[in-house]
């Protein structure tokens, strides 16, 4: 009679572990999807932080910020499988939007330095054609794109409303960062000392352009290295496919004769 209740736990055991993690699932996915109660904030003249309050509170859905719903989802899914694999999706979970946010941030510091040279080229133009520093920045922003076009435009903008240039330009540097400050340095120095603009300008375009000769060598070089892994992973399987493959099944049948 004891054989039957044996065979019966061990049976159950592996069931009821795995209705506990379902259970646990569900129980924290209606935790999660639960709505929050409405809460009243406050006037902007009781809390001067009113619009960041309500910006938090706007990315919040279902309780959760949007931050961590992707963890939080991560987590849950391999909470299913394990514990381990749940606290591996949730450290995935929140690595993610961090290495999103650098990898966008140094995209946009590559896009800017490949434009810089030919900023440079185009103010030199125009400021060896006659315009003012600021005017030259104007007619040069309007044929940049992306972010350094937006922040020339700006800083154009400021000027025109009555904001000296050189402040102006140093916002530039603030929201774009350093790859921005050599032009910045060179248009700041010459709007406050009185240095002469076009031959700084000269030597800095010469400065830009060899630092984009050598940024294109070592992206040259680097390239065999990242050739290797798509060489090892896809190339040299479907060559030995190709070609021990067929080695190999012709000996096995012969050894088989």
């Amino acid at each position: 009679m004891d054989e039957p209740s044996h065979s019966v736990r061990r049976v159950s055991t592996p069931t009821a572990l795995g209705l506990a993690w379902v259970l646990a699932v569900l129980l924290l996915a209606a935790a999660l999807h639960r709505p929050r109660p409405a809460r009243t904030l406050p006037s902007s003249a009781s809390r001067p932080g009113r619009a960041r309050l309500a910006g938090a509170a706007g990315a919040a859905v279902g309780g959760v910020p949007v931050r961590w719903r992707l963890p939080i989802g991560l987590a849950l899914a391999g909470l299913a499988v394990s514990p381990l694999v749940s606290l591996v999706g949730l450290v995935a979970g929140l690595a993610a939007p961090v290495l999103r946010a650098r990898h966008a941030a140094t995209a946009a510091d590559n896009r800017v330095r490949e434009q810089l040279p030919e900023v440079v080229d185009l103010v030199t133009v125009a400021v060896a054609a006659g315009l003012t520093p600021a005017l030259a920045l104007g007619a040069v922003a309007a044929r940049v794109p992306d972010a350094l076009g937006d922040e020339l435009r700006l800083a154009v903008a400021r000027t025109s409303a009555g904001e000296r240039l050189a402040d102006a330009v140093e916002g530039i540097t603030a929201r774009l960062g350093d790859t921005v400050r050599p032009l910045t340095s060179v248009l700041v120095e010459s709007a406050r000392y009185g240095t002469a603009l076009v031959p700084a300008l000269d030597r800095l375009a010469v400065e830009l352009r060899a630092q984009q000769l050598r940024r294109a060598e070592e992206a040259a070089r680097r390239l065999p290295v990242k050739l290797v892994f798509p060489l090892v992973l896809f190339i040299l399987p479907a060559f030995a496919l190709l070609t021990v493959a067929p080695v190999l099944a012709g000996g096995l049948r012969s050894l088989r004769l």
